[in-house]
């Protein structure tokens, strides 16, 4: 299944991108903890848009991109113990985490319709 999600810049969401520097044969296991502590606990938190998890070809990176409405409704998920619990999680597969948040100022689309790829 695949899924788009269009970058609206017309909402004033809190964009974390979030890059965890990890071995490459943890790799899929960060992957596998991510998708799952966003199914359990974040997509089910006051405030949360989407999350998308980006492998690198080298194996050495996972990117997390994910929207909140607020960066009230972020920083409360920060706070919350079942949260916490999958993030200290994801620290003990990664050898470096650097979340940081941002603000979607311009967002572009190829001139050409895609093909599905559904």
């Amino acid at each position: 299944m695949t899924v788009t999600v269009q970058v609206d810049t017309t909402r004033p969401v809190i964009t974390l991108i979030n890059v965890f520097t990890v071995s490459p044969d943890r790799q899929d296991e960060l992957i596998a903890l991510l998708s799952r502590a966003t199914e359990e606990t974040m997509r089910h938190q006051p405030g949360f848009v989407h999350a998308n998890f980006h492998a690198s070809l080298d194996g050495e990176r996972v990117i997390n991109y994910a929207q909140w409405e607020t960066e009230e409704h972020y920083r409360a998920m920060l706070a919350n113990p079942e949260a916490r619990v999958h993030m200290r999680q994801a620290a003990t597969i990664a050898t470096d985490v650097q979340p940081r948040l941002f603000r979607v100022r311009s967002a572009h689309s190829s001139a050409t319709p895609q093909p599905s790829t559904t």
